[in-house]
């Protein structure tokens, strides 16, 4: 993606490009689900497949490709899913983008105690301070972790905060679909 910054590591470049990808659809999407696959390797044993991603033209050797996976399941819960899926070894990780309501740590005081996730979830899209937020979060076999979010109220690419353990449930998750 032309306008994705460059990034130290390929793993955070693959969170940023998938990061814009997600902006250029807009907001109130579904999750997605994406594989990162080596893109010398891909190179090398699927050249169809790099020449139809535009990959043959990339001047960088190294790196990681995002190829999107099926649609995730509606009507399924997010960790249920996530638990369903093994990758082949082709796959060196995998990232998910997801959009959530989130309130700021000052508001944790305010949470009802003993609420069910549905009367929790409807706690937070009515409080004054809820924020909604794009999570994207990848994960590698070897461990690495990276994530990028995005506020709705500061849709910048200049805004975007990334680290690697800013959604740490949702990267244990992803590195369990490794796991034998």
């Amino acid at each position: 993606m032309s306008n994705t910054p460059m990034a130290a590591n390929p793993l955070t470049r693959a969170v940023l490009e998938i990061d814009e990808y997600a902006s250029g659809l807009g907001w109130d999407q579904p999750a997605r689900l994406f594989a990162l696959v080596d893109t010398a390797r891909l190179r090398t044993e699927e050249p169809a497949l790099a020449t139809q991603l535009g990959l043959e033209v990339e001047p960088e050797a190294a790196g990681l490709t995002p190829i999107e996976q099926d649609e995730i399941p509606a009507d399924r819960p997010l960790d249920e899913f996530l638990g369903t899926i093994a990758w082949p070894d082709a796959v060196a990780g995998c990232a998910l983008t997801v959009e959530r309501l989130m309130l700021p740590p000052s508001a944790e005081s305010q949470v009802p105690q003993g609420l069910g996730e549905k009367k929790l979830a409807a706690w937070v899209a009515e409080h004054p301070e809820r924020q909604e937020v794009r999570m994207t979060v990848a994960v590698l076999r070897d461990g690495a972790r990276e994530s990028a979010l995005r506020l709705r109220e500061k849709d910048s690419p200049t805004e975007v905060l990334t680290g690697p353990d800013l959604v740490p449930g949702l990267a244990e998750a992803l590195a369990a679909t490794f796991e034998d």
